[in-house]
């Protein structure tokens, strides 16, 4: 009898022990992270690398990528209802509901890398994390489009982009950018883009470095002209309802390493676009670099005349150009 006391006793322990032991896991905050890249990209490195143990055991962190938990442009939404908790996201998906984040996204507004860095330390970056809906913890560098062509013709200013046929993405705004560059722009799929630049059913197209290699645009064309129009960027944000049920420190802490993932997945993408400068010159293109300043000021003129900059804050390109 009392063996078996002691037995459902050691029993009970066990209960509770495995009780507890999940009690605290529970305790954990999840995060569930959507994302449409591949894991291996910078930026996702970043995430699960460093802003995962840098963030430490308060949280349980679960990230979805190339679209398996939420398909693109989706995300947003999700967090806002509860699905997901995390994301990076484009400024174009924060202006379907804010017009203001418009800005962001036109053409020589947000200049490189560095610059990107500087908005979002600065009050302009504190207007826009007021404006939306969910926290935004850092922004994160994906990149800089630059213009790739076939032939020999060099070009200077947007005037000597007149009349060549440059594809870009679908889409009023993309196409008005590929016009702000003085360019004649045409939608074309992305998987038909090769085929389109080896029969000269395009001039030339747009994107990072990076891309232009995986894609192998280098076979069928002749120049990069680093005209540098668009840095792409996500912004890395949580849900309102998680963040603001924080303590102080955690939040800090998770502001503290989203900054110190991105700093790092940043440069790793500075690495790249520096290599791949010679690498397309080791391929036989010509990569060289036009006057930026012609080319940005043309840009922002067009969108300033254009129904485009309609929504932008009075005097944020101002206070943007400015840092």
């Amino acid at each position: 009898m009392k063996w078996n006391s002691m037995t459902n006793l050691m029993a009970a322990g066990a209960l509770i022990l495995s009780l507890g032991g999940h009690a605290v896991a529970q305790d954990k905050i999840t995060l569930v992270f959507t994302d449409v890249s591949p894991a291996d990209v910078p930026r996702n490195v970043a995430l699960t690398d460093i802003f995962a143990k840098e963030i430490g055991d308060a949280f349980d962190l679960q990230p979805h990528f190339q679209g398996t938990l939420f398909k693109q442009g989706t995300e947003l939404v999700a967090i806002q209802r509860g699905n997901a908790q995390m994301a990076s996201l484009p400024p174009s998906d924060f202006a379907n509901q804010v017009p203001a984040f418009d800005i962001l996204g036109a053409a020589y507004v947000i200049r490189d890398a560095a610059h990107l860095k500087a908005v979002f330390d600065s009050e302009v970056g504190d207007y826009f994390r007021q404006l939306a809906r969910e926290k935004i913890l850092a922004p994160v560098y994906y990149g800089t489009r630059q213009v790739n062509l076939r032939g020999d013709k060099h070009i200077e200013t947007p005037a000597d982009m007149a009349g060549l046929k440059l594809r870009m993405p679908g889409g009023d705004s993309w196409q008005f950018l590929g016009a702000s560059l003085g360019a004649n722009p045409v939608p074309i799929a992305y998987a038909e883009l090769y085929t389109a630049l080896q029969t000269g059913a395009v001039d030339g197209q747009d994107n990072p470095l990076p891309n232009d290699k995986v894609m192998k645009f280098y076979e069928v064309t002749n120049q990069i002209v680093l005209t540098g129009h668009n840095v792409g960027f996500g912004l890395l944000i949580i849900s309102s309802d998680v963040f603001n049920k924080l303590t102080p420190e955690q939040q800090q802490t998770m502001r503290d390493a989203a900054n110190e993932a991105y700093d790092w997945a940043d440069q790793q993408y500075l690495n790249q676009e520096a290599e791949l400068v010679q690498f397309f010159k080791d391929q036989g293109l010509n990569v060289y670099t036009p006057d930026v300043d012609a080319f940005r000021a043309y840009a922002q003129k067009k969108y300033q005349e254009s129904p485009f900059s309609a929504s932008w804050p009075e005097g944020m390109l101002d206070k943007i150009n400015a840092l």
